[in-house]
């Protein structure tokens, strides 16, 4: 059974420092990016959700590590209620501990950082446990459940409901700092009135160097195999069509 019924409940005091880590991708591989198959999972959407709800007013930042392509993406997290966005300009087909010590730069500030528990090509959901260790905080992954207490004088833990195997639930009281990650059920993304999302596409994105520079475009390309070298075939091309058919070439009824 769910601490809240599936979502954040918010009891947080105020000057609170969330940070959203969204990993943008691309699944048609392509540069001219189709908006229909490129931006970030269902759980990083709820892991803003989350942090909106957590945040109660305070300014939430996310840090998105990726191209010039990201930005649209980033401007819908300004509609919805984020106060700041960072990308990252780098390939986001970077390995997982390079990507979070990217993103550990930016977030170093913060009381709580929120990831989703995967991003669009299913990947490993590493990320937020290598972030964690690169900031030294308490981390508590692939929650189905969040909610907020406050410890005696003015320490605030988080209480989270991570999901076991066996059907089974764990109930943890993590101390901030601290990185989570949350499952896409947490909560829904809301959506953005049209007066916010007009004037998300004069906001500013802070845009910083990613581990290895701006990444050329011309180095963004689909996945194609290597080609093989095939020896060339031996004989006639009329005896290999009648070996490929099984006919002796013999004449029938002439």
């Amino acid at each position: 059974m769910g601490l809240s019924g599936g979502r954040a409940r918010s009891r947080v005091q105020t000057n609170v420092k969330v940070a959203v880590c969204w990993k943008w991708l691309s699944l048609d591989g392509e540069v001219d990016t189709d908006s229909r198959w490129a931006g970030v999972s269902r759980a990083d959407e709820a892991a803003l959700e989350v942090a909106l709800k957590l945040a109660d007013g305070d300014a939430v930042t996310v840090v998105c590590l990726g191209p010039a392509d990201a930005e649209p993406t980033l401007r819908a997290a300004f509609a919805v209620g984020a106060q700041g966005a960072i990308r990252v300009n780098a390939s986001p087909e970077l390995d997982s501990l390079v990507v979070a010590t990217a993103l550990a730069e930016h977030v170093q500030e913060a009381d709580l950082v929120i990831c989703g528990d995967y991003s669009m090509d299913r990947g490993t959901g590493s990320v937020p446990a290598f972030l964690a260790a690169e900031l030294g905080t308490a981390q508590a992954l692939g929650l189905v459940d969040v909610d907020v207490s406050e410890s005696a004088g003015q320490s605030r833990n988080l209480r989270v409901l991570r999901r076991l195997d066996g059907g089974r639930r764990e109930i943890l009281d993590v101390p901030t700092p601290a990185v989570i990650s949350v499952e896409g059920a947490v909560a829904r993304l809301r959506r953005a009135p049209l007066s916010a999302s007009l004037a998300s596409r004069s906001a500013e994105i802070t845009v910083v160097p990613g581990p290895f520079g701006r990444l050329p475009e011309s180095e963004v390309h689909p996945y194609r195999p290597r080609p093989r070298a095939l020896p060339a075939p031996e004989g006639t091309a009329l005896a290999r069509v009648r070996e490929l058919l099984d006919v002796d070439g013999t004449v029938v009824g002439g």
